[in-house]
């Protein structure tokens, strides 16, 4: 009997026709199949392109806030003909030069009807410390069209004009009576053929319509489904109608009509605001209007921004995209910025009297009442008078002791 041992480099399993060895058994069966060294990369960069495409193509319903420019009021544009002209005219009254600057500022607005954002817009957005994402439902109503947002804007801003400029010459101790018309009659409502797009209220309730206010107020006072005495000038006649109100949705009493708002001013105002929609300059505006109507430069010669809507009893209102135009305003080189108080950050607020004393001014609610061209003390508007002294950020008051609702951010 005879037994055969292993040779010494030659173990079980080893042998090449039992397929032991890898590398003869690879070269004698060849790999099959799609996968390679490679294919991971392969497969993350198809992906990636995949991605890249859908979100280049595909909406998101955000919508993004960027700074916009500042306008200065007290500067001028390029009129119809080339000319450059004054972004406040005032014709038929004195004017007086000023120096400095008072600039609107504004929100450019990425997103909403017919202005689509996409993933790549608003990952950019959320890495910049200047720009906000929101959702679209938040600044526009739902759908809502392009042509019916700019036109709200357009209205808004028109309003606002009229407004800074009745609040302005009343600041001056002029006498400005509001005039508020029918701006539309709803489809179906109890006032459709009764009251017409134009007409300009006179009384309502047996109360003079002297103001938006007071008409919704004669409104309120009249239970839903009577009727109410209305007296309009209609192209130069007086006309009486007695339309009936109904309940809306929400409890009020409605007649179905929308009014719009403007003034009898003894004088003319025109302003120029460039492709400018919505309310927010109103402040601005009746700054810059005062300013144009007294002797000195409210600035003081310095470069002064803000923001701030502002109404018929000259109450700042609160504003959208505050840390935007703050941007903006540091980007046009401003010096101080204005808007609602309570929306001001605290760290930017500063005490803005003393600090401009520096430079041999006042800044009434961190405009004006700098040193005029002759050396007098610079006007400012009643609501701005004086600022008091105290910590950062502390308020502008009125004369009679009334806080005012404007604060100052020092933005240098």
């Amino acid at each position: 009997m005879t037994f055969s041992v292993p040779a010494a480099d030659q173990v079980a399993g080893d042998d090449p026709e039992a397929g032991g060895d890898p590398v003869a058994r690879g070269a004698r069966h060849p790999q099959r199949g799609w996968w390679r060294p490679w294919t991971p990369l392969a497969l993350g960069f198809s992906l990636a392109v995949v991605l890249g495409v859908v979100a280049a193509a595909w909406p998101l319903p955000y919508a993004i806030m960027k700074p916009g420019p500042a306008t200065d009021v007290l500067g001028v544009h390029a009129g119809a003909a080339g000319a450059t002209e004054p972004r406040i005219v005032i014709e038929g009254t004195a004017t007086y030069p000023t120096s400095g600057s008072l600039s609107f500022t504004t929100v450019r607005v990425a997103g909403g009807p017919g202005f689509p954002v996409y993933a790549w817009d608003v990952l950019n957005a959320w890495l910049s410390p200047a720009e906000e994402v929101v959702p679209v439902d938040a600044l526009f109503p739902p759908e809502a069209t392009q042509e019916q947002v700019a036109q709200e804007n357009k209205a808004e801003m028109a309003s606002s004009q009229q407004e800074a400029a009745a609040v302005a010459l009343r600041a001056l101790g002029l006498q400005i009576s509001q005039v508020v018309t029918v701006r539309e009659v709803v489809t179906g409502s109890p006032a459709e053929g009764e009251l017409k797009a134009g007409d300009v209220l006179i009384s309502i309730a047996g109360r003079p319509a002297s103001d938006a206010a007071v008409i919704r107020e004669s409104i309120q006072s009249v239970t839903p489904g009577d009727a109410v005495d209305v007296v309009v000038r209609r192209d130069g006649s007086t006309v009486s109608a007695r339309p009936r109100t109904r309940r809306n949705d929400d409890g009020r009493t409605v007649l179905g009509i929308l009014l719009t708002s403007s003034y009898a001013l003894p004088f003319k105002v025109s302003i120029d605001a460039g492709n400018v929609g919505g309310p927010s300059a109103g402040l601005m505006f009746s700054l810059g209007i005062f300013d144009k109507l007294t002797d000195g430069a409210m600035t003081g010669g310095a470069a002064i921004a803000g923001t701030g809507t502002i109404d018929d009893a000259g109450r700042v209102g609160p504003i959208g995209g505050i840390t935007q135009k703050m941007a903006g305003a540091r980007q046009s080189g401003a010096s101080y910025f204005l808007a609602p108080r309570r929306q001001l950050p605290r760290g930017h607020r500063s005490r803005a009297g003393r600090s401009a004393g520096r430079q041999g001014r006042h800044l009434c609610g961190g405009a004006g009442c700098g040193r005029g061209d002759r050396g007098r003390p610079g006007r400012c508007p009643p609501t701005l008078r004086r600022c008091v002294g105290g910590p950062p950020g502390r308020a502008c008051r009125h004369p009679r002791g009334r806080e005012s609702a404007v604060g100052v951010g020092r933005l240098t």
